[in-house]
């Protein structure tokens, strides 16, 4: 989609009613419904969307004042400012958000390792409960819009553009992270929806660059889960999730939690049979041979001194003979 706003780098937006300015440092990411840059607002850096579409601003806004009501909700990024720009006699909708700093999911999985998996979709999970608590579906979740922030390591969403309220049809969706394109369910959002997501951005993070539906899909899904060992131990998980079965996001975090704490105790006892197994050194054994050999080291040192001693006496002997000779 081409730029319909002719916004280059350096470029003031100026809202027409509360008059604040943004400075564009550069373009963020572009879709369906409009532009997102990055801006300078009084030093500080903030993202702003603009789009000509009304009906996708006002719909995006509603979702992240709600983001806002709820206490302890960070997926998505707060919001800061609603206003229009004027340009060529045109009002022009925006909205100015935070803007999150991170590495891309399947990034910071790359360079961190698969341990972190967890620990990121129980954070997820638990964001996502608080959304459907209040009547929305985050609609088109994906990796792509999924940031890892440091300090601390959070999970945090970057576009909240798909989210839908709960009962409608979804808005946006990725074939790959989207029940209906597998055939496992309608596009109708609800909480299965999200995290039927979930469990593909799971299997996403061992399989980069994913795969295309072939055959019976739900088959070909525990074929790919079977076929990484590592993956494979949340099988259970991720075919509950596939197949609708968790009545909520909750629901699934505390099953994960559980599939993680006993997968590390399992671990830990076999750590203990391996040290368990290993053969018992004999210590009186090893004792009683470094005994010995100390042992052997003196005698050797003591005669060692005697040829010393005896070869010093002949020394001395010899050299009166020669001397006594000479005389």
């Amino acid at each position: 989609m081409k730029s319909p706003f002719n916004i280059s780098i350096g470029m003031v937006i100026t809202g027409k009613w509360h008059h604040n300015c943004y400075t564009i440092i550069k373009e963020l990411g572009r879709g369906a419904n409009g532009i997102v840059y990055l801006a300078d607002w009084n030093g500080k850096r903030v993202a702003i969307k603009i789009s000509d579409d009304h009906v996708t601003i006002t719909s995006e806004v509603n979702v992240l004042k709600s983001f806002s009501k709820a206490q302890g909700v960070s997926l998505g990024p707060s919001l800061f400012d609603v206003d229009d720009w004027v340009r060529n006699n045109k009002k022009v909708p925006f909205y100015v958000m935070e803007y999150i700093e991170g590495k891309n999911f399947l990034t910071f999985i790359r360079q961190n390792g698969t341990v972190w998996l967890p620990v990121l979709i129980s954070q997820l999970l638990s964001d996502l409960n608080d959304l459907h608590r209040q009547g929305w579906v985050f609609g088109d979740l994906k990796p792509d819009n999924l940031l890892v922030t440091s300090s601390p390591v959070k999970m945090r969403c970057i576009d909240v553009g798909g989210t839908t309220g709960e009962g409608r049809a979804i808005k946006e969706f990725t074939e790959f992270f989207d029940r209906g394109y597998w055939g496992l369910g309608s596009r109708r959002a609800e909480p299965t929806y999200d995290l039927f997501a979930v469990a593909m951005i799971m299997i996403n993070a061992f399989y980069p660059k994913r795969f295309n539906k072939q055959g019976d899909c739900l088959t070909q899904l525990k074929r790919a889960i079977d076929q990484n060992k590592e993956l494979k131990q949340y099988k259970p998980l991720l075919l509950k999730a596939i197949t609708g079965k968790y009545k909520s996001a909750l629901e699934m975090k505390k099953e994960l939690l559980k599939l993680t704490h006993s997968q590390g105790k399992d671990k830990n006892t076999q750590q203990n049979i391996v040290i368990n197994q290993q053969p018992t050194k004999n210590y009186s054994n090893r004792s009683v041979r470094h005994t010995k050999t100390k042992q052997k080291r003196r005698k050797g040192s003591r005669h060692t001194l005697e040829t010393v001693f005896i070869f010093s006496i002949i020394c001395i002997i010899y050299v009166v003979y020669i001397m006594e000779r000479l005389l």
